[in-house]
């Protein structure tokens, strides 16, 4: 059996206060490669927490978290840096695209302290662009475009260094609804192309559309039918 892409096993996190405080309460989870899972829950619940474990932006006070077969808990710094690096596209609520940039020149950005090859870097970004259907856009600055459109391009920088896992917070908290409609569309061509995508959001809509949904409540997770 190949390895999951996520594997957490008995994951808590705490934070010193009096008494402590546990934002994260021995969770379990498995992601399977080319699984689509939306992680949903109140404010306060531990979503945020457990995004930064899962983006190794943070590490579990214990437990076990597996990524792509490598575990993370055990490493150090830059090689928890490197692995993000190499295995996690980040999409977020907002785009942080720099508006002095072209769409094409926002996307190569991704890889400015990457290992790819720097000459080849344009054409991986274009082909990227047209992944997520925006090939007629490359040379657009990021104000001439719908918030779908600078959610796409977001989505496209994610997907230059061909990561195992696309890691989304949010991301369709800055759009209207018919933006929303466009980017869920397109993480169900993502999805069918064997993307690994992680959705955290509050938004019924967007968990509904995933092929999984785990609540977490205090810290603790449970697997929806």
């Amino acid at each position: 059996m190949p390895e999951p892409v996520i594997s957490l096993a008995e994951v808590s996190r705490e934070f010193a206060a009096e008494p402590p405080v546990r934002a994260l309460d021995r969770v379990t989870l498995r992601v399977e490669r080319g699984d689509y899972l939306a992680i949903v829950g109140p404010s306060g619940s531990g979503k945020s927490t457990l995004l930064n474990v899962l983006g190794l932006l943070d590490r579990p006070s214990s437990g076990s978290y597996r990524l792509d077969g490598t575990e993370t808990t055990t490493l150090r710094d830059g090689a928890r840096t490197r692995l993000r690096g190499d295995r996690i596209g980040f999409v977020f609520q907002s785009f942080h695209l720099l508006s002095h940039r072209s769409v094409v020149e926002n996307v190569m950005l991704a890889e400015i302290y990457g290992r790819h090859a720097r000459r080849s870097r344009r054409e991986r970004a274009l082909a990227a662009l047209e992944r997520v259907g925006l090939g007629h856009r490359t040379g657009f600055a990021p104000d001439r475009l719908s918030g779908g459109e600078r959610q796409r391009t977001a989505i496209a920088r994610a997907l230059m260094g061909e990561p195992s896992l696309l890691l989304c917070d949010e991301p369709t908290g800055n759009l209207d609804s018919r933006n929303t409609e466009s980017v869920l569309d397109l993480f169900d061509e993502l999805r069918g192309q064997g993307m690994t995508i992680v959705v955290i959001t509050h938004e019924q809509e967007v968990s509904e559309r995933a092929g999984r949904r785990v609540r977490i409540t205090d810290g603790v997770l449970v697997e929806e039918e």
